[in-house]
């Protein structure tokens, strides 16, 4: 896992822009604490930094290849897990290697195949090649977008990079925010390709996009498709059983020390199952992560979304797996500290507003990194198999919007409430929202004779695993790689994903309950507590100390009233959240009040121009 970075332009000769490139490239450094390198010929310059995970010494880049019309280089972030098959098969083919890194897999495979290596890896990865045999940047993301990827065309080509900050640092990349990317930024719906900076865009999972002298072309190799699905309940249940077996197997491949991420959720606790009977095949022990609030297991109240704590599960798993466990508990102090809010908006480059959710994610990472340097997750079952509450109401089934903004609406409230009448009137978030789920919705295919049930609950979990999953794994992929951990997700491997996406709801939903698949392929490993345990999501401090702090901090921030942040927010709605009683904080004010502190500290960090036309 890593960081790249990367400029092409056609008119110039880049040897004479080191610094920037350096620039550029040292932006990544928290991606790739181990190492870093640029490579620089011609038009074209290339930067790494790297997280060494497999072939310690050997996997270096860029990486280069030369033949006899020219240098083949590679900047390659993420992992590809079928690496050792494909070696196979280009040894047979005649290629000889230097390494035993999946890095030059991938630049052999390239070689060897072109452009159409994509379609034969399965992994995670985000990566770039200048192909100098034809003067041609060449630059693929995997298929379900677990690794980011941004670019910025350029007058005479482009510039890109793992994050926007590392594009940002060259000057022909302006700081600006437009305002759909505001719209971006409250609507909470993520359209593809999207990266609300002003001429910044991300390469789209499952995508190769190639920049030459002639301009940017774009193919898709992978994309979400209907087809039948012909198997029974056992088989299929079966199936899954077989593919997590496989994923988790291949995710488990490292020459660094690995963990899970365990809630004590269906997910991460098969997950972690999985994981820790394989370790133990060989006498290895799992290590696995949990986090928790001081106080809260013995004080939690249970609300509609949330029914249980996590702890006693966590601990319910660990000792049936035997895992090495331990919980890390986070207090309001260490939630609330401005100086993690500020490392959080510096990861994800923009204030996305999961306030206490974003914080106690980097802090956990932190903690974890202390020990391990891969931690697998369970990330995306719930997009994949049907997990959350809004699959089974009624309302949202019904609703012509994203389905997740219907439950976020009724439990959170809406934080775009504290933002200034004027803006509010610009962003016209109703429209934009509208407009993106027409299109979003358009494109999904109904198979024949499918019933009206079947086919939105078709569209919903196509929703769910073409734009709310990507809100999320950016998020891991940014608060993990801010500390230098490299987190896999073995649910969204394309095989588990293709095939349950096809599986009927009558099927996905055959004990009237989430995930019915997942937990019937996984019921041999899981506790008893888990089996029977209702969807819990990732947990949010109850303290109400943190409210405290967050009201202090914007107390502070109120007492600058030249700040730029209110020209974005509502001095008085903020005034007033700020003042109220604490324990009359509602959950739209306490966001409203992360999402104030959030905004003014991107402002104050990126400085960038907001534009309202």
């Amino acid at each position: 896992m890593c960081g790249i970075t990367g400029w092409v332009s056609f008119d110039r000769d880049l040897r004479a822009e080191v610094a920037t490139v350096d620039a550029m490239t040292e932006t990544m450094a928290c991606r790739g604490p181990d190492d870093r390198g640029t490579w620089i010929e011609g038009p074209a310059a290339l930067g790494h930094r790297r997280l060494a995970i497999i072939d310690l010494p050997g996997g270096r880049q860029p990486m280069t290849a030369r033949t006899p019309d020219g240098t083949v280089a590679l900047v390659y972030s993420g992992e590809a897990y079928n690496f050792t098959e494909l070696r196979r098969e280009l040894t047979d083919r005649g290629h000889r290697f230097r390494t035993q890194s999946d890095t030059e897999v991938v630049l052999r495979a390239y070689l060897e195949w072109g452009e159409e290596l994509a379609e034969r890896l399965n992994g995670m990865y985000a990566f770039a090649l200048w192909d100098g045999r034809r003067d041609a940047l060449v630059m693929v993301r995997d298929r379900m977008g677990i690794k980011p990827f941004s670019y910025y065309p350029t007058p005479d080509g482009v510039l890109f990079g793992s994050e926007p900050k590392a594009i940002l640092a060259n000057p022909l990349a302006r700081a600006r925010v437009g305002i759909d990317g505001l719209r971006e930024l409250f609507a909470m719906v993520k359209t593809p390709g999207h990266a609300v900076w002003d001429g910044m865009y991300e390469v789209e999972p499952g995508t190769v996009l190639t920049v030459d002298r002639q301009g940017l072309r774009r193919r898709v190799y992978w994309r979400l498709e209907t087809r039948p699905h012909p198997d029974d309940r056992a088989t299929t249940i079966a199936t899954v059983r077989t593919l997590l077996d496989d994923i988790v197997r291949r995710q488990l491949v490292a020459d660094v020390p690995r963990c899970t991420l365990l809630s004590g959720g269906l997910d991460s606790s098969a997950m972690t199952a999985l994981a820790a009977r394989q370790l133990g095949e060989h006498g290895e022990r799992v290590r696995s992560f949990a986090v928790d609030f001081a106080g809260q297991a013995d004080n939690f109240v249970a609300d509609e979304l949330r029914a249980t704590p996590d702890t006693p599960f966590v601990h319910d798993v660990a000792r049936a797996s035997g895992t090495d466990h331990q919980d890390i508990v986070l207090d309001a102090q260490a939630l609330a500290d401005p100086g993690v809010r500020a490392e959080v908006i510096r990861a994800r480059d923009l204030p996305m507003g999961f306030g206490d959710m974003d914080a106690s994610l980097l802090l956990l990472f932190r903690a974890i990194r202390e020990h391990s340097t891969v931690a697998l997750s369970g990330e995306s079952a719930d997009e994949v198999f049907g997990g959350y509450l809004q699959f089974f109401d009624e309302e949202v089934r019904g609703a012509d919007t994203f389905p997740w903004l219907v439950r976020f609406g009724r439990h959170f409230g809406d934080d775009t409430g504290i933002l200034s009448p004027a803006l509010t009137r610009a962003l016209n978030l109703g429209a934009y929202i509208a407009d993106g789920y027409r299109t979003a919705v358009a494109g999904i295919p109904r198979l024949d004779g499918e019933s009206d049930l079947e086919y939105r609950m078709r569209q919903i979990c196509h929703l769910h695993l073409t734009r709310f999953v990507r809100l999320l794994l950016d998020r891991k992929d940014r608060a993990s790689m801010a500390v230098g951990l490299e987190v896999r997700v073995p649910f969204c491997d394309h095989r588990l994903v293709e095939y349950v996406y096809n599986t009927p709801w009558s099927l996905k939903s055959f004990d009237g309950r989430e995930k019915s698949l997942l937990r019937e392929a996984t019921a041999d490993l899981i506790p008893q507590s888990v089996y029977d345990r209702v969807k819990s999501p990732y947990p949010s401090t109850q303290d109400p100390a943190y409210a405290v702090v967050l009201q202090k901090h914007v107390k502070d921030l109120l007492a600058a009233p030249s700040h730029p942040v209110f020209d974005l927010v509502d001095r008085e709605r903020v005034h007033q959240a700020a003042h109220r009683d604490t324990p009359r904080i509602t959950q739209p004010s306490r966001r409203g009040l992360e999402r104030t502190l959030d905004l003014a500290l991107w402002l104050d960090l990126y400085k960038p121009e907001i534009s309202l036309t």
